[in-house]
């Protein structure tokens, strides 16, 4: 009843120049069929068995395991949304956003689309309304713990959200490397670094600096063997701990890229006020995020900071202003802000 209501809808179309406010929320409310789908070809690994010719979808179910009539329903939706092309009546071929679901792609997003679809993820969107009476997160809600106490227990999920997260350096490298220059810096920390595909980059283009990657054990454990890591060979160091308690000694610049929007202020200031400790006088705090500006557009940065509500323990995207005070309350003064041809920004603080 409700498809055929929405067929009768003639502005139900996506392509419909002036949708009805009918239309408009139904749109809205199905985009998490449309997260699903993305989410589930990606698990089964079905872009790693197409190329740019046409595939029928009976091979592609019995090399990926799936169904074919369930796997045929899932991919024409999203032909309808661009990511892949249907060619006949069973068949398909990958369109260019089909192929950043390659595990191999450069700018690969096949472990995010991933981790969006894992269990803890999900399991917190169940109480999003309760998250929204009380602020508390829907992992604590879910699971008793914050989020990254649970990808401590499970390391599959751990390694999806691991490998997103480099997904998203290799994303902002190239920008990020235009848009900041890193001369005079000779030691660099990258804090919560993850398997250091950031850091490695930096390092390939400043061949005088040394750099350390710091992040949890269990983070940490997953990253020697990264080929972006042995290519920068005795450069790059990996160092375990907790942000919250340390960060290392005997750098003069740290940088941190989506850290601070994980926490809520006060843990932001106790991970800057650790920097600040070890932070030499002409030393530089680089802060790579997303700034929240006062347009009306439904911008990444606000979808992103409803992410943050949603899974994380007081996280958030912040505004200039935001950033500014969180610096000052550890002794920074925020005194540059470089924007990239991304969304993200470059916010840099120095000791005061």
């Amino acid at each position: 009843m409700l498809l055929q209501t929405m067929e009768q809808d003639p502005a139900f179309e996506m392509k419909a120049e002036t949708p009805t406010p009918h239309a408009v929320l139904l749109q809205l409310l199905f985009g998490k069929h449309l997260a699903y789908c993305v989410s589930a070809v990606a698990r089964l690994g079905v872009a790693d068995h197409m190329n740019e010719y046409s595939v029928d979808v009976q091979t592609l179910a019995q090399n990926v395991g799936a169904k074919p009539d369930a796997l045929y329903r899932v991919m024409r939706a999203l032909a309808g949304a661009g990511v892949f092309e249907q060619t006949s009546e069973r068949s398909f071929r990958i369109t260019p956003t089909g192929e950043l679901l390659r595990s191999n792609a450069p700018q690969s997003v096949r472990y995010t689309a991933m981790q969006m679809g894992d269990p803890w993820s999900c399991r917190a969107w169940e109480h999003f309304t309760n998250t929204v009476q009380t602020g508390v997160d829907g992992v604590s809600q879910a699971y008793g713990k914050n989020v990254f106490e649970v990808l401590a227990e499970e390391p599959e999920q751990a390694e999806h959200f691991n490998r997103s997260m480099t997904g998203y350096s290799a994303v902002v490298t190239e920008p990020f490397l235009r848009a900041y220059d890193f001369n005079g810096v000779r030691r660099l920390c990258d804090v919560g670094g993850g398997h250091g595909r950031l850091l490695s980059e930096v390092l390939r283009k400043y061949p005088r600096m040394t750099g350390v990657v710091y992040d949890l054990p269990e983070v940490v454990e997953g990253a020697y063997n990264q080929e972006h890591v042995t290519g920068c060979g005795e450069r790059i160091r990996f160092e375990s701990g907790s942000f919250f308690e340390r960060v290392p000694a005997g750098c003069d610049s740290y940088m941190m890229k989506f850290i601070l929007h994980d926490w809520s202020d006060e843990h932001c200031r106790t991970i800057l006020r650790r920097i600040r400790e070890q932070l030499p006088p002409r030393g530089r705090v680089l802060v790579v995020e997303q700034v929240v500006t006062r347009s009306a557009d439904l911008t990444f940065a606000k979808l992103l900071d409803i992410e943050m509500l949603a899974l994380t323990v007081g996280g958030r995207e912040r505004t200039e202003d935001e950033f500014a005070d969180l610096f000052a309350s550890a002794g920074l003064q925020l005194t540059q802000v470089f924007e990239t041809e991304t969304p993200l920004c470059v916010l840099e603080a120095r000791p005061v």
